[in-house]
């Protein structure tokens, strides 16, 4: 595992839990609106931290957290992660997962083998738009539609979510994401903020809270279970 980063207390990442939150190192995406620039770039320097001190630090915590939120980067593009979250499930944690749905095989062994108890997938944007929206000239969509209706029958806990962007969602493709997970428990729309260590910020920006609302409501006609973040 190539682990980047460690929040030892959140109780936004992982709803309803004290929690803290491992950040894994590396991503096959490239958003332009990526807030975790630092996380994605291989060129980039970023902290290294060994999966011992990681351990060792839930050990501690043991009574004390209840959950582990583990976001990136994307964490399954790493074939050891299985190995790594059973030793946190060994610890009687409940985890919970962040991913881009590149990766349905692991999700899947994942999933069947109780080795998560929450995935949050992102839903990039309307298919027809996710490859510009990943900052990829291709990308494989059988693979995201698989991890998505893997998480639509219901065998774990989950979340859909779109980070908003002005530049590059629009209420037409909000509302073509929607219907393509039409059936959904949970999606939220979240309102994207500017971190500081963005991609590439050109020609984009952030929708008021007045423009959020407005998107809901379209996206709402089509999946009435949407809810708002970050406004």
């Amino acid at each position: 595992m190539k682990l980047s980063g460690l929040q030892k207390l959140t109780l936004l990442d992982y709803p309803g839990h004290v929690a803290c939150t491992v950040f894994t190192a590396g991503c096959n995406f490239r958003c332009p609106f990526c807030h975790n620039a630092g996380l994605v770039l291989p060129e980039r320097e970023r902290d290294e931290f060994d999966e011992e001190y990681i351990l060792s630090f839930l050990k501690k915590r043991i009574g004390v957290l209840d959950g582990v939120a583990i976001t990136g980067g994307e964490p399954l593009i790493h074939a050891d992660i299985p190995q790594f979250l059973e030793k946190i499930k060994a610890m009687g944690y409940k985890i919970k997962l962040d991913h881009n749905g590149t990766q349905p095989g692991r999700l899947q062994y994942l999933v069947e083998n109780g080795l998560v108890d929450r995935v949050a997938m992102d839903i990039k944007n309307g298919p027809s738009h996710y490859a510009a929206t990943a900052g990829l000239e291709k990308i494989d969509m059988d693979a995201i539609t698989r991890s998505k209706e893997l998480l639509l029958s219901g065998k774990v806990e989950y979340e859909f979510r779109t980070t908003v962007v002005k530049g590059i969602h629009t209420r037409e493709s909000l509302i073509e994401a929607a219907q393509w997970i039409s059936g959904a428990k949970e999606y939220y729309l979240q309102q994207f903020k500017d971190s500081g260590d963005i991609l590439d910020m050109t020609g984009l920006g952030s929708y008021s809270d007045e423009e959020m609302r407005t998107l809901l409501s379209a996206v709402r006609e089509y999946l009435p279970v949407a809810e708002l973040r970050g406004v």
